[in-house]
């Protein structure tokens, strides 16, 4: 199928050297103010990459929890593939696909886990389906069919069903330290405008890049 003639033109806006932020967190706080003002679907979700032990790079979409100066935080079951993947290279890039406002943001650090407690608290703040789907999915595993998740479910609630669900063991969050972000802002004819936040010794060097 060719599918080349599909193409929009960008024209709401561009983005000047001016326009920015000297600290690359304040910046990404801003535009997602905005894209959450502009009630954009699942405005925090973030296609997250990760690489293999073999070198294939792997790209999935997740949640972000949380961000602050110590990074940017989202949840996993520590056994998935994406965890595995983590831990032999504890390094990714997230992408935020803004594509309503013609903005994309990019983010690359290295990654670690957060503590008990952090994962804990926000364990507790989500829906109890969800506290409960975290018990039973040995996520990224085969499985033969559905029917097994929901007697698996049917089981854990049962277990369950007098008290708090704890928080399981092999579930918790990961904290993205950036070292590199990219804003980019859609133009016309192409002629993206592109800024490149980089750590450098005397804090964030901020550089436009050819579109």
């Amino acid at each position: 199928m060719d599918i080349g003639d599909i193409r929009n033109e960008y024209t709401q806006s561009g983005l000047k050297r001016s326009d920015l932020d000297a600290s690359p967190l304040a910046q990404f706080a801003l535009w997602f103010e905005q894209a959450r003002q502009a009630q954009l679907k699942e405005v925090n979700a973030m296609s997250l990459a990760t690489v293999t032990p073999d070198g294939m790079p792997q790209v999935r979409t997740v949640l972000l929890k949380s961000f602050d100066e110590r990074g940017f935080v989202f949840f996993t079951n520590y056994n998935s593939a994406k965890a595995k993947e983590l831990e032999a290279t504890p390094k990714a890039s997230v992408l935020f696909p803004w594509l309503d406002l013609e903005r994309q943001v990019r983010i690359s650090g290295t990654v670690e886990k957060i503590t008990t407690a952090e994962s804990f608290k926000y364990f507790t703040s989500r829906p109890r389906g969800s506290q409960l789907g975290a018990w039973i999915s040995e996520q990224s595993s085969v499985i033969n069919s559905r029917t097994v998740l929901s007697t698996l479910m049917q089981q854990i609630k049962e277990k369950f069903k007098d008290g708090q669900v704890p928080l399981p063991d092999a579930w918790g969050g990961y904290r993205i330290q950036p070292t590199q972000y990219e804003f980019w802002q859609g133009r016309a004819s192409r002629l993206h405008d592109r800024f490149r936040y980089s750590q450098s010794s005397g804090g964030w060097q901020i550089d436009r890049l050819a579109p």
